[in-house]
């Protein structure tokens, strides 16, 4: 699949993340930068420079073959990454490629400018849960 499996606490509890994080070794003050999303603000430098938009599918991790093979099969490389959009505000983290491949050229093809203020103005209010990578 898409996200890393690893074996948490020694209890054999197998977590899917979407991250290259364990969410163990996430600290208090990392939680805290996650959750008021300023954890996002390096972003923001490559929004100011063109490289991403703030409205968009979130870029993928390296590792996460089966999400570009089915971001590929969608058409979703056609425009600019983003910071946040409708996977992101639905809850749908990137634990689960194909899900989040069609959600994100559903929002694509329907993506205009009040659709695009929506997105930023639902992200700014908190929803949706961000990524999986959790403690």
């Amino acid at each position: 699949m898409g996200g890393l499996e690893y074996t948490a606490g020694g209890r054999g509890s197998v977590w899917r993340i979407s991250h290259l994080s364990d969410p163990s070794k996430i600290t208090k003050f990392g939680l805290f930068l996650r959750k008021t999303k300023l954890d996002e603000l390096p972003q923001l430098w490559n929004v100011l420079k063109g490289d991403m938009s703030i409205v968009g599918p979130r870029p993928g991790l390296f590792n996460q073959k089966e999400l570009r093979n089915e971001r590929k099969i969608h058409g979703v490389f056609d425009v600019r990454p983003g910071i946040t959009g409708l996977a992101q505000t639905s809850s749908i983290d990137m634990s689960t490629p194909k899900l989040l491949a069609e959600t994100d050229a559903k929002m694509i093809k329907k993506l205009g400018v009040l659709s695009y203020l929506k997105f930023i103005v639902m992200t700014i209010i908190g929803k949706g849960q961000g990524d999986s990578a959790k403690r």
